[in-house]
């Protein structure tokens, strides 16, 4: 039976390889705040009954003014939470503030991750109610080394197993809690809350997402979001 989730939308990196004055995520990709696009999403999302954005504590006020500049605390309850040291350590304070903590389904999303779309979170919703726990990915295309230190290579790794993972992740909430607070226990830092919660032998699934769900990083990549925009532009006229 479906039911509402809830969504962790982060928005507290650093973005130190961007080369910006501020927060990666309020800066504009074609006049509109970087966060805008993500939000808007998930708002329109019937099923997505809360937000909870994770920020930096000394950029609460600007995300403030922004979400009341945008009239985006009238479309659905958006709750603040402050962003820790590390992504994990946001995610854990983000997930702090979920409503249901026992029975509810958690979407986590990289607030730097601008171009997701409403069939991929479908998809994602759907398959999470089966299985407990599903992340977006698409197939690797280029040739994955192993490499030492010494920049030799270790071994090239079948390109046919391998994905990259994206976001959103889904979980049960109380799954995604129990891979965190194990994690915290034995003081793992993983690179994404799929790795905690594989550490406790759950099952996960992979959807296929698209490539242009891409992760703003570096300047580069924001002229390829501009370049992703536009085509998303001509195609709907």
């Amino acid at each position: 039976m479906n039911k509402d989730y809830e969504l962790v939308l982060l928005a507290a990196g650093h973005g130190r390889r961007m080369r910006a004055s501020k927060n990666k995520i309020l800066l504009p990709l074609l006049n509109k705040p970087l966060i805008e696009y993500p939000l808007n999403v998930f708002l329109k999302d019937d099923y997505c009954s809360h937000i909870i954005l994770v920020v930096k504590e000394d950029e609460v006020e600007l995300i403030h003014d922004l979400l009341r500049q945008e009239h985006m605390f009238s479309k659905k309850k958006i709750t603040i939470a402050i962003g820790g040291m590390e992504r994990q350590h946001s995610v854990y304070n983000g997930l702090q503030k979920l409503k249901n903590k026992t029975s509810g389904i958690v979407m986590i999303h990289d607030g730097a991750r601008p171009f997701i779309e409403q069939t991929d979170i479908r998809q994602l919703y759907d398959e999470v109610q089966k299985i407990g726990a599903a992340i977006l990915g698409v197939p690797a295309k280029d040739t994955i080394k192993a490499v030492y230190p010494d920049h030799t290579v270790k071994v090239t790794l079948p390109r046919s197993e391998l994905w990259q993972i994206q976001t959103p992740q889904a979980f049960e909430s109380s799954l995604v809690l129990q891979a965190h607070e194990k994690a915290r226990t034995d003081h793992f830092l993983g690179t994404d809350d799929a790795s905690l919660v594989e550490r406790i032998e759950k099952e996960i699934r992979v959807i296929e997402g698209s490539y242009d769900n891409i992760k703003i990083t570096t300047p580069e990549d924001m002229v390829a979001g501009e370049a992703i925009l536009l085509h998303r532009e001509q195609q709907s006229k």
